[in-house]
């Protein structure tokens, strides 16, 4: 197998089940243009988180890790008129970018962006007393336990956390790995394992975005 089939085979479904969308295009497109990192989720990865959060039904998302809002447009297309998406996002030009986009997509309303270091809006976010339905982390790797952590802060029973990055092309079976982004992930996945609140596995996913994976849990009490 090599990436050039994945990405044919990716290309395949995509293809079939997710239907042109001009306003995505043009995400991708501006991201692209500005010189953000070619970081944001496929189309097939896309069309996933809406239909996990439909199958949710999610009224509140928290996204850390906005980008250039990519998966934002397809997480917050899944709410309700009346649903709200806050995502955070630490680089001053990755959020303009990201705004414009979410203002495209007819979505402003809806979603909320938040500058600044993810750990430090968290606390805000926290003394708002807000929780939330579906929660998807896909920031900076070596912070994932933190984020966990506020993950279940904020989360309520039957709240669903998604994580992406976890396999890291195979590298997350590396326990001697020198990579901050490796041990994060490797600590965030075994802060799964033993946390007795979650109820958790992970998939190992090749595509267009090469060999990577999702970690899927569920809050399982409070």
């Amino acid at each position: 197998m090599t990436q050039e089939q994945w990405t044919a085979v990716d290309d395949y479904f995509t293809d079939l089940l997710v239907p042109p969308d001009p306003v995505l295009d043009v995400a991708l497109q501006t991201s692209a243009a500005a010189g953000l990192p070619p970081h944001n989720v496929s189309p097939n990865q896309g069309k996933l988180l809406l239909l996990l959060a439909q199958i949710q039904e999610a009224r509140t998302i928290l996204e850390i890790g906005t980008l250039g809002g990519y998966s934002t447009i397809w997480l917050a297309r899944a709410l309700p008129s009346d649903g709200r998406l806050i995502t955070l996002e630490a680089n001053p030009k990755h959020a303009e970018v990201a705004r414009a986009n979410i203002a495209h997509a007819g979505l402003s309303d809806i979603v909320d962006l938040r500058l600044g270091q993810a750990l430090s809006t968290l606390p805000d976010i926290a003394a708002e007393g807000h929780t939330f339905d579906l929660i998807f982390i896909d920031a900076d790797k070596p912070n994932n336990p933190d984020y966990l952590t506020w993950a279940l802060k904020l989360s309520r029973r039957g709240s669903l956390i998604i994580a992406d990055n976890v396999v890291r092309n195979g590298a997350v079976v590396d326990a001697t790995s020198n990579d901050p982004n490796v041990q994060g992930v490797r600590r965030f996945n075994e802060q799964l394992a033993s946390e007795p609140r979650l109820s958790a596995t992970a998939i190992q996913t090749v595509g267009s975005k090469g060999y990577d994976g999702f970690a899927i849990a569920i809050v399982n009490q409070k």
